[in-house]
């Protein structure tokens, strides 16, 4: 857990960690946060949160920022932290644990979240001109946008990874835009926010407007953000969270919480206290990947 702790961390002590490995009433929420965007320069408004979670609670918060999901997820299993907020795929992965819980979680929007991009001169013009000598750039095997929600949309159109097209998997969305850049990747699947920064300097999207076209898109996703839970925190932690998450994460705190503000998906209420099924779809979508989360221990 080395990779977790930063200064703003404070230790607890064994009188103020309960047996089963979580952590006892002692007035501290403590809360893992990572950045939920793709855009690795954007930063975390903790201020914002702290503020307006102790308000909420009656809690004090400390925040420990964290740049990883497993470490994120490890943390609340081991009663370190008591909440952490990602995305839908590491929050699927980490309630089917049956060690973490999701205490509140958003529903998505019926948006696309990934989209498969050429060079605008590419001969491909859809998915069904796709063979098996194109290379298709995935960003990283975590990825849900970048990766989990691109390959569930070509498994969808009949194209079988590494059968019916040549994988390539660059590390970073950047690196896959870069790859097709380079004519090392014939295609770039990656997530939908990237082609908007086209035409503006932006180094995550190094491209003019008009220099690439999307020939398909993902299907939305069935939950934008969750957070999870340490299943040992006392009830009284417990409730005052359930009560103040979803007023803290509100359209009426948005701007405030930027990045997180973001995430949510506008007009969509909140599910508090959901159960798996709401995120059996990514069960499902990662299985064609032949990743299997629905037993991870």
């Amino acid at each position: 857990m080395a990779g977790c702790s930063t200064a703003s961390s404070v230790e607890t002590s064994a009188e103020e960690t309960s047996t089963d490995g979580g952590a006892a009433d002692d007035g501290i929420i403590r809360f893992a946060t990572l950045p939920l965007t793709d855009d690795p320069t954007a930063e975390t408004p903790i201020d914002a949160i702290v503020e307006l979670l102790e308000a909420e609670t009656g809690y004090t918060v400390e925040v420990t920022d964290v740049p990883n999901y497993s470490a994120v997820i490890e943390a609340i299993r081991a009663g370190h932290e008591d909440i952490g907020i990602m995305s839908g795929f590491p929050s699927a992965l980490a309630v089917n644990t049956g060690e973490v819980d999701s205490l509140v979680a958003w529903p998505g929007d019926d948006e696309p979240v990934s989209t498969c991009l050429v060079l605008d001169d590419s001969p491909l013009h859809s998915l069904e001109d796709i063979t098996p000598d194109t290379t298709i750039a995935f960003a990283d095997p975590s990825s849900s946008s970048g990766y989990f929600m691109p390959v569930h949309m070509l498994d969808a159109a009949g194209l079988v990874m590494d059968e019916d097209f040549e994988v390539l998997v660059s590390g970073g969305h950047d690196r896959s835009f870069l790859a097709l850049q380079n004519g090392q990747a014939d295609v770039a699947c990656t997530s939908t926010i990237f082609p908007s920064m086209a035409g503006q300097g932006d180094p995550m999207f190094p491209f003019e407007v008009d220099e690439t076209r999307s020939i398909g898109e993902s299907i939305s996703m069935p939950v934008s953000i969750s957070v999870l839970g340490n299943q040992g925190m006392s009830e009284a932690k417990r409730e005052a969270l359930l009560k103040a998450l979803p007023v803290v994460f509100s359209a009426e705190n948005e701007e405030r919480l930027g990045l997180y503000g973001e995430g949510m998906t506008a007009g969509v209420d909140p599910v508090v206290e959901p159960g798996r099924d709401l995120f059996q779809p990514f069960v499902d979508i990662a299985a064609v990947a032949d990743v299997d989360i629905s037993d991870l221990g």
